[in-house]
Formats: structure tokens, C-alpha cells, sequence
């Protein structure tokens, strides 16, 4: 690759991110509906046809929003996994992780609230199908290697029922981060057991 194809994409990337960054930021105050292209353009120093030509429509850029703030959360939960002594550790401090920082992340916290942004959480339910697909992926993989007696099959479906119950967590915030986790591993950890032969207490 010769530099000026190196330096073309970085200049990708870095515009692509400096649009997200915009978006995003725009967000938490004005939702999907209030959310203007030209808007987003401006806070990025570009022209609001480079912001087409860069995700082709709104909605592609703020499922690129969504997607990237989700990337940072499947992060921490790697961490946190590689971190564990244990698979009961690692689902309670994932599940902690993620209640706990999606309260505190802006753009997250203003979609599950009642204002503006409200419009944004079907990202997190009824279009919410690659947040669900990407974070199971990562939860399966995890409990395969801390578990190799599980089956595929049987550790996707764990896996998907974990991500599910910690979303639910996140809809309805009725818990602390803790006791959320505590909820969630008192559900899925005997199923665990069951399928993996292990004890997980």
C-alpha cells in the first residue's frame, strides 16, 4: 500500500468518525426526527453532501452512531470476561458494566428517558436486531472458551437469553447495576450448569 493510499484512509476514517462524533453529539438533545444532516455537517466542518455520500441517509448514520457506541460497550465486556476468575463473575460484572454505563452514557441515557431522544429506543428494541446479534456473538464466545463442554447451539441460545435479560435492564431500570446482575445470574446460571456439567457456584 503506497503512503498516499495509507493517507487517503486515515483521511476516511477520520472524517467518518469526526461525523459520527457530530451525530452523536447532536443526538442526546434532538432525537432522530430532530436531527438535520446539514446540522451534523456544520458541527463537522464538511458539507451536508459529504455526509450523504459518507452513509447515504439519516438513518444509516444513526445506526452507525448506535453501532459504534455498542462496539465500545462489547469492549468493556471483553475486558471484563478476561478479567473474570470465572464464568459467574464475568456475567455479574458484564451485566453491572453495562447497566451502569449505559445509564451514564449520554446519547444511551437519553433514549431510554422521556424527553426528545425517546424516539431513538427502538435502536435498543424493534430495530435493535444488530446490537442483539453482535452482543450475543461475544457473550457465546466467552462462555465457549470458559466452558467447552457447551454446546454451540446451547451457548448461543444462553448467550442471546443474557443479552436480552441485561437490554430489558436497561428499558426498565428498576434495579442498581448490582442487583441487576444478581437477577440475571440467578436466571441463567442454572441453565448453565445444566448444559455445561458444571458447577458454576
Amino acid at each position: 500500500m503506497s503512503e498516499i493510499t495509507r493517507f487517503a484512509a486515515r483521511t476516511k476514517v477520520s472524517l467518518r468518525e469526526g461525523l459520527l462524533d457530530a451525530a452523536a453529539g447532536l443526538l442526546p438533545a434532538n432525537g432522530y426526527a430532530g436531527l438535520r444532516m446539514a446540522d451534523v455537517a456544520a458541527l463537522a466542518g464538511v458539507s451536508r453532501q459529504t455526509v450523504y455520500n459518507e452513509f447515504g441517509s439519516k438513518a444509516a448514520l444513526v445506526r452507525a452512531v448506535a453501532l459504534r457506541i455498542n462496539a465500545g460497550f462489547l469492549d468493556g465486556i471483553h475486558e471484563r470476561f478476561a478479567a473474570a476468575g470465572d464464568v459467574r463473575t464475568g456475567i455479574h460484572a458484564t451485566i453491572a458494566y453495562t447497566v451502569a454505563n449505559a445509564r451514564e452514557n449520554p446519547l444511551v441515557a437519553a433514549a431510554l428517558g422521556t424527553g426528545t431522544a425517546e424516539d431513538l429506543l427502538p435502536l435498543l428494541t424493534s430495530r435493535g436486531k444488530p446490537i442483539l446479534d453482535a452482543s450475543t456473538e461475544v457473550c457465546a464466545t466467552h462462555l465457549r472458551e470458559r466452558l467447552p463442554a457447551l454446546r454451540p447451539a446451547h451457548a448461543a441460545l444462553l448467550a442471546e437469553t443474557i443479552v436480552r435479560l441485561a437490554l430489558s435492564h436497561l428499558v426498565l431500570p428498576t434495579h442498581e447495576p448490582a442487583e441487576a446482575a444478581d437477577s440475571v445470574c440467578a436466571t441463567v446460571l442454572p441453565a448453565l450448569e445444566h448444559f455445561s456439567g458444571s458447577s458454576l457456584t
